[in-house]
């Protein structure tokens, strides 16, 4: 290479009128209008305008994704020609010197933000789908925000610490990924769900405020925000409360959208319990930019004659509903019949607010007392719709939770300029699997048990508050954590709630209670989705857009075509024998 850089396109303006310099890159257009030829130079995603005399018969050869060095003179493009679009948009290049580099194949699809490509394409060619200049963008930002995090973390004495990627497999909450050990036949380890057990153990070693930007692992079904292999900003601290924790993060969100986004967030965020949450938004993630709270009927519906709301109660279940604004055409509200019925929901009963009272095929079946007990209750005024669900309360929280988002689309309700964070607190310590029909932790089997609770534990274990919090942003689970239990015997009695034998308790987690029997400070933490975090600032729809080689739904990376097959010796050095069932 000759000709070596001196500017990228992004610093170059018309300051620099009239100066000799260097520019590298890839070749985004070309257009050649007889006596000159303009190439389109792109660099980390800014773009600047080559103008080449026709003399130059390279200039005649270019094509897209060509790799080029330009040496030549800036000057201020001809008047009326400018570009208001492009940062560099008041200048061009005049080139002097040209020296191709690489020639390119002709590309699978247009690296622009104007094209259609199927993503599955654009993941099999990430390396072209990465040159697209809002990609480079979104990872520009994202080491901008891992950096601001390092320095805040950093001023407040925490020490970043890294733990092991291959582990011991505990039953933590999802499916482990298994790594088979060579060396110790039968044996595997497991990849991270999270760092939880090692930095619990770096507050017993006295480490006081670790951090890790860390990668983790888990083995369960994907969708749009979710990747088999994670990053998560990691933190645990000792002798601190929920309050201490809560400020920190605080201190990280707000300074990372003012100095990323210019954007000021209002401080202290927001707390909900986990009950309130439930019951007013049907689920412990809401999305606070609008209203459309869930209201409760259930009381009205009790002794009502539609045995539909009245069975639903008499069998411990709920009634709940909205309350929208502006009318729906018959056709509408039986589209939302269907879309709801994905999320349990058998059915959806509506009751129109009219001058004249309220209209349904189902008001028949109420009194005029409780038609107005039900409009009071709702708030409902001339024009509104007043919708219902019945069951139980589970089916009603999540699909009233989903139609809460549906209605806010469907009416633009949602201004996607605001950030609403909230805090979730007060969450229940355990909850019944119907599946595996036993407790499980809510969070996971390390968190504490609220001081005031802990005499429930074994008695009326469900009653049992957790000193466990999530943050929760637009909708999404940001982060979660919790003060820990650090006492051996309360850990104990913890497993013993769960199931968990005092011989299980030993072999999975015995590393962990000998640790706790060793003077364990009180300590507890946070964990934030990085991928989310990122997603969310740069309003992706996926954090496939923020990750650099994602998986599919279907955890296939395309471009390297893995997971794929091995050689039957690597299998025998692993003493593994497949018997796959199909």
């Amino acid at each position: 290479m000759k000709l070596k850089r001196t500017h990228y396109c992004a610093q170059l303006n018309k300051d620099n009128v009239g100066q000799e310099v260097v520019v590298c890159g890839w070749v985004h257009s070309r257009r050649d209008h007889g006596g000159v030829i303009f190439i389109d130079l792109r660099d980390k995603g800014d773009i600047l305008q080559v103008v080449f005399d026709a003399k130059f018969e390279v200039a005649h050869k270019l094509r897209s994704e060509y790799v080029l060095s330009v040496k030549g003179k800036i000057r201020r493009r001809p008047l009326d020609t400018e570009n208001p679009q492009l940062k560099t948009g008041e200048i061009e290049l005049v080139a002097e010197e040209v020296e191709l580099l690489n020639k390119s194949l002709t590309p699978p699809f247009e690296i622009s933000e104007k094209t259609k490509t199927s993503e599955e394409i654009r993941l099999k060619y990430r390396y072209l789908d990465l040159r697209r200049p809002q990609l480079l963008k979104n990872f520009s930002l994202r080491h901008k925000v891992s950096k601001i995090i390092r320095d805040i973390l950093d001023k407040r004495g925490f020490i970043e610490v890294e733990t092991p990627i291959l582990t011991k497999s505990t039953p933590e909450g999802a499916r482990d990924y298994l790594v088979p050990s060579r060396v110790n036949p039968g044996e595997f380890f497991a990849l991270p769900q999270s760092p939880q057990l090692f930095k619990q153990l770096l507050m017993v070693a006295g480490m006081d405020k670790y951090f890790q930007i860390c990668k983790c692992f888990r083995d369960e079904d994907l969708r749009a925000d979710r990747q088999p292999e994670f990053t998560q900003v990691d933190m645990e601290m000792s002798f601190v409360d929920e309050e201490v924790i809560f400020a920190v993060v605080e201190e990280i969100i707000s300074t990372l959208f003012q100095q990323v986004l210019n954007k000021k967030i209002t401080l202290p965020f927001p707390r909900l319990s986990h009950g309130e949450a439930m019951e007013k938004y049907g689920t412990d993630k809401p999305d606070l930019r609008f209203g459309l709270e869930i209201i409760d009927l259930s009381g009205i519906m009790s002794n009502c004659q539609f045995k539909v709301f009245k069975g639903a109660v008499k069998k411990g279940g709920k009634v709940r509903g909205l309350r929208v604004k502006g009318g729906f055409s018959r056709k509408e509200i039986e589209e939302m019949t269907a879309w709801i019925a994905s999320f349990g929901a058998k059915g959806l009963a509506w009751m129109k607010v009219t001058s004249e009272g309220l209209e349904s095929n189902i008001t028949k079946f109420f009194s005029k007392e409780e038609l107005q007990q039900i409009q009071d209750k709702m708030q409902g005024e001339e024009g509104d719709l007043l919708l219902f669900v019945a069951d139980k309360e589970k089916i009603v929280n999540n699909s009233l939770a989903n139609l809460r988002l549906y209605l806010a689309e469907k009416k633009k309700l949602i201004n996607s300029d605001n950030f609403h964070f909230s805090w979730i607190i007060d969450f229940p310590l355990l909850e019944y699997s119907e599946e595996e029909k036993r407790l499980q932790a809510l969070h996971h089997p390390f968190t504490s048990p609220k001081e005031e609770d802990i005499c429930l534990l074994s008695e009326s274990p469900q009653k049992v508050r957790s000193r466990a919090y999530d943050l929760v942003l637009n909708g999404y689970e940001l982060g979660g954590g919790s003060i820990r239990i650090h006492n051996a015997s309360l850990q104990r009695e913890m497993f013993n709630v769960l199931g968990i034998s005092d011989a299980q308790a030993e072999q999975k987690f015995g590393f962990l209670l000998k640790a706790l029997d060793f003077g364990a400070p009180p300590h507890g933490g946070i964990a934030l989705g990085l991928d989310r975090l990122i997603m969310l600032m740069v309003g992706a729809d996926s954090i496939r857009d923020v990750i650099a080689f994602p998986k599919t739904q279907k955890a296939i990376c395309l471009l390297t075509e893995s997971p794929s097959l091995v050689t039957e010796k690597q299998l025998q050095e692993l003493h593994i024998k497949l018997d796959i069932v199909e």
